[in-house]
């Protein structure tokens, strides 16, 4: 499988809600930054090999074989973010670019004992779920900041927009995965909101709450 193949079959997965429900080409060519024209000739060269399944205007999903492959270059993907933060101190929002050209490595022995030696994680520093030797992903409940009411309560366990651009945000206002937030108040002119992390008080925009996972209290 060439890097570019690996790469669209890692798009649908996570486009597909890992591999549970078709992708448009439309949101495919986005992600992928091309032509959907481009994406229809590749889906069709999966479909070929047997890597998806492909109806004109119904979207793509992966078969067994295909999202097998996905869950691999994911869990990849994952554990060297894991390994890059944790064991030679790059900041989360570093990582994803490294991640992205060391997920295509091909040795099976080189990832296993990735995962040993990080004692199995099974979130990257994200918050994303990192998919274990089988493919399977453990789900964590969570929602989104932005649908919790006043006075709710709960931990950041995972951002939407892991953009280098957001994670520095979130490090300026010391917003990381474990952060306690209380929802003091929201504004229902634009939907911002006023919370409490530690003895501190901000205001974020709804943007900000929309790309926020949380774990109630």
């Amino acid at each position: 499988m060439t890097l570019t193949e690996e790469n669209y079959i890692k798009a649908i997965y996570q486009l597909g809600k890992y591999g549970t429900v078709n992708a448009s080409t439309n949101s495919i060519a986005d992600a992928l930054e091309t032509k959907a024209s481009s994406v229809t000739d590749m889906i069709k060269k999966l479909a070929d090999k047997g890597y998806v399944n492909y109806k004109p205007y119904q979207g793509v999903k992966l078969t067994q074989k295909g999202k097998k492959i996905a869950a691999d270059v994911v869990r990849k993907h994952r554990l060297w973010e894991v390994f890059l933060v944790e064991k030679l101190n790059f900041s989360w929002d570093e990582v994803h670019d490294i991640a992205e050209q060391l997920e295509h490595i091909k040795s099976e022995k080189l990832i296993n004992e990735l995962d040993k030696l990080l004692d199995y994680p099974t979130h990257d520093p994200h918050g994303d779920p990192i998919p274990d030797k089988s493919g399977d992903i453990k789900k964590t409940d969570k929602t989104l900041l932005f649908n919790l009411d006043e006075n709710a309560k709960g931990i950041c366990v995972g951002v939407k927009d892991t953009s280098s651009a957001f994670l520095k945000y979130l490090d300026k206002y010391n917003i990381a995965l474990g952060s306690k937030i209380t929802v003091l108040s929201k504004e229902a002119f634009d939907d911002s909101m006023v919370i409490q992390i530690g003895e501190t008080t901000i205001n974020i925009s709804q943007v900000v709450a929309n790309n926020l996972f949380i774990k109630e209290q």
